[in-house]
């Protein structure tokens, strides 16, 4: 019985330090600021960061809280990404810390100080330490609906609405997502080109990168017409860096590839290869569009490009099956129209025209096949 009351008295101590901490009370010279963090070279951090600041001098407190922290070695660390259960979750790391790690990698970082009262400074600040020691800590991550970025821009927005100007205004998701991707990032952009579906082709309808946070909070004012931004400061200026080209990861090597892949099709053996290999593409696209709970992969048209129909074209005998063969590759011919239609205004195109002419060289010698009757 004492033993069962020492145990209530350490769960109730327990819980009131627990309260104590997640609720510390600023001083009048606490800061609350967004970081915005530059590229880096990796697919990762293409995009840049972002991260919130609590700076209370007075507290002895200068806490950096990050929403973009996942384990690799979470079990099944791939298929949880691509079906969209992947767990990220908010860290916390002292500021001289997190500064450190972009100086390192030549990262830039920009601050921009927030006006807000002393009331909202201490509603953000209870709201991160209540995200961080509650469940709330842990989130599913979404590419473009739930991020570093958006989780930041949430908070924020419950104090002050910020505004959506910025310099990706008007621009679909595709357009915005392919102009980070375009340095040394060629078969990136041609593989996110592939997998990402109509929903990205929406003109853009949040602040969902770094860079546009920060253009959105720096063109927001608050209700007595001031700026939002009280002070914006440059913490870390990038490094320039020289990156090499690389040909392996470009147009060039594409090309040569589009050129191996038509000379692969003058054979038999070839294009029927090329027609298996491209009709599970198509599979692969249709399972993601179904299995995946991201948003950006759904209604993937790419399946009109590489349509399973291509597994039965190349299996199907052109002497025995003339008339079946005969439809299935006018049908997918039919479907490469309706996608060059589709596409035909898209910014990828480029990406995606190489691919339709192997596709259509494929299935032009298999219909050849066909014996004619005199």
């Amino acid at each position: 019985m004492q033993s069962f009351r020492a145990l209530l008295i350490l769960l109730f101590f327990s819980l009131s330090t627990f309260k104590t901490f997640a609720q510390i009370p600023l001083s009048d010279k606490a800061e609350i600021s967004v970081l915005t963090c530059g590229s880096g070279n990796e697919l990762y951090s293409v995009f840049g960061h972002t991260a919130i600041r609590v700076f209370d001098p007075a507290k002895n407190i200068n806490t950096v809280y990050n929403f973009g922290t996942f384990d690799f070695d979470t079990p099944n660390f791939y298929p949880k990404f691509v079906k969209g259960d992947l767990q990220y979750f908010v860290s916390v790391a002292s500021y001289r810390d997190f500064i450190y790690e972009y100086q390192y990698y030549g990262r830039d970082v920009y601050e921009q100080i927030l006006n807000l009262t002393h009331y909202q400074k201490q509603k953000i600040a209870d709201e991160l330490n209540g995200i961080l020691f509650s469940d709330k800590k842990y989130y599913t991550y979404k590419f473009i609906d739930r991020n570093c970025t958006t989780m930041v821009a949430d908070i924020v927005n419950k104090q002050v609405t910020i505004s959506l100007e910025n310099s990706d205004r008007g621009k679909t998701y595709r357009e915005i997502i392919y102009s980070y991707l375009q340095d040394n990032h060629f078969y990136e952009n041609l593989g996110v080109n592939l997998l990402f579906g109509y929903k990205t082709d929406n003109t853009s309808g949040k602040l969902f990168l770094p860079k546009e946070l920060m253009e959105g909070i720096g063109n927001t004012n608050i209700k007595n017409g001031q700026p939002l931004v009280k002070l914006k400061k440059t913490i870390v200026g990038k490094t320039e860096q020289t990156t090499s080209f690389s040909f392996l990861n470009s147009f060039y090597s594409y090309l040569l590839l589009i050129l191996g892949l038509l000379i692969l099709t003058t054979k038999k053996a070839g294009y029927n290869t090329y027609l298996v290999f491209a009709g599970l593409m198509g599979l692969l696209f249709c399972f993601v569009s179904l299995y995946s709970s991201h948003n950006e992969l759904l209604l993937n048209y790419n399946i009109l490009l590489f349509n399973p129909l291509f597994l039965l074209i190349a299996i199907t005998s052109p002497k025995k099956r003339k008339t079946l063969l005969k439809r299935l590759i006018h049908a997918s011919f039919f479907l490469f129209a309706v996608y060059l239609i589709l596409i035909i205004t898209k910014v990828h195109i480029w990406l995606m025209l190489p691919l339709l002419l192997v596709n259509s060289v494929a299935l032009i010698r298999k219909i050849k096949t066909i014996p004619t009757i005199n």
